[in-house]
């Protein structure tokens, strides 16, 4: 179903061919928030924004417009662990695509002009989320979970540390971590694979091959914590959480299952049940799970009225208990088992979803598993394993906490 290649200089390719008139084509490259170090955080983001704005070749209108021109989009995103420049466009166009990716990946010249607005614009970008308490939170939270490791850093930085970036912070921090063997060019499209690799050698072929200079320091050391916020904020906005399994864990897919039951997108998830249609006492309410190349984090947001934060966090405690002492019949399981694996093969429908997917994978594994291969792996958890998971990983005594309340 998918091919892969590897260029002499190490970048991997994988493609899956489609007959759909529209192609989608992303670079990824293995670096986020996490490979900073302390004095350059936010400069993963910032690279993600600037390398838009001019090339020796190119001013940033050109680079915006390349694609536009032809009914096209581009786009990026900056994680923990990745940054993303990707692409939806007209088949036909692929060229285009690997001549601007390429140009603005490997020759952007970072005029100073243009830092010194995007750091505003940054700026304003971090600010946006002082007025989404729902949205920060999240990020907070990492904080608290992972305290001064590299994973608690929000993506974005601070204005602070904005403020310091210049041309040599920026083409040292591209000179260490945008290296071949951390790059992966992934495509969904009509377009045959022969002809991607000659697009993917004619121009990315001259970079050379190198590898990461450093290895990414693992999280450790988790201590349970509870901080509380005063906020000007008309509801009350809470997290708990734990670390949890990295991508490389075999209990992962358990995790996904438990976490899909319990705070899940379904309408008939557990919490959702509880809090919101029995006793009414917030509008939303969710439980997360992201892993990370060897960690991750697990938690549960809500917002709800001041007076609500107690009752609601002792439903979510009961609804944590009873995964934790009650074994899920085989009905229960069955029913999960096919929620996650109908969610898991709706996203893939999208052609734009499953070329970030694969991208992803092949980053971090070297390999893609099909959707068969996925569905087994979600049909092989057991009861058994489930429970274990649940005493492992919503232990409320290991729970840290995060409120925002209403000041």
């Amino acid at each position: 179903m998918y091919q892969t290649h590897r260029l002499q200089n190490g970048i991997r390719l994988i493609h899956r061919q489609s007959t759909s008139p529209v192609a989608h084509c992303g670079l990824f490259v293995n670096v986020g928030s996490r490979d900073e170090h302390a004095e350059e955080q936010g400069l993963a983001h910032f690279i993600e924004h600037v390398i838009f704005k001019g090339t020796h070749r190119r001013k940033s209108f050109h680079i915006m417009s390349h694609m536009e021109n032809v009914g096209g989009e581009i786009n990026a995103f900056t994680s923990k662990e990745e940054t993303c420049i990707y692409s939806s466009f007209m088949h036909p166009y692929y060229e285009r695509w690997f001549d601007v990716v390429s140009d603005i990946t490997l020759h952007s010249s970072f005029p100073d002009k243009e830092l010194a607005k995007e750091k505003d614009i940054v700026i304003d970008e971090i600010n946006s989320y002082l007025d989404t308490p729902s949205e920060q939170i999240i990020d907070d939270f990492d904080e608290v979970v992972f305290d001064t490791h590299p994973l608690g850093r929000n993506i974005l930085g601070t204005p602070e540390h904005l403020k310091t970036f210049n041309r040599d912070s920026i083409q040292n921090f591209i000179a260490r971590h945008y290296v071949s063997e951390e790059m992966v060019i992934c495509s969904v499209g009509n377009i045959p694979f022969r002809r991607l690799i000659y697009l993917a050698d004619k121009y990315f072929g001259a970079l050379q091959q190198n590898s990461r200079v450093h290895n990414r320091k693992p999280s450790s050391d988790y201590r349970k914590r509870s901080e509380t916020v005063t906020r000007q904020n008309h509801q009350a906005h809470c997290m708990t959480g734990s670390p949890a399994y990295s991508l490389q864990s075999k209990h992962k897919t358990a995790l996904q299952l438990l976490n899909n039951i319990l705070g899940g997108p379904g309408l008939t998830a557990r919490l959702n049940m509880s809090v919101r249609e029995k006793h009414g006492f917030c509008y939303h309410i969710e439980s997360m799970y992201q892993p990370y190349s060897d960690s991750g984090i697990w938690g549960i947001y809500f917002g709800t009225d001041p007076g609500f934060v107690e009752k609601t966090m002792k439903l979510v405690h009961k609804e944590l208990g009873k995964l934790r002492e009650k074994p899920l019949g085989s009905l229960q399981i069955k029913r999960a088992k096919n929620q996650l694996c109908g969610q898991v093969n709706i996203a893939r429908e999208s052609n734009l979803n499953e070329m970030l997917y694969i991208g992803k994978q092949m980053l971090h594994f070297n390999r893609c598993d099909t959707l068969d291969e996925i569905n087994k792996r979600i049909g092989n958890v057991t009861g058994k394993e489930m429970m274990e998971v649940a005493n492992e990983v919503l232990d409320e005594r290991q729970l840290s906490k995060l409120v925002y309340t209403s000041g």
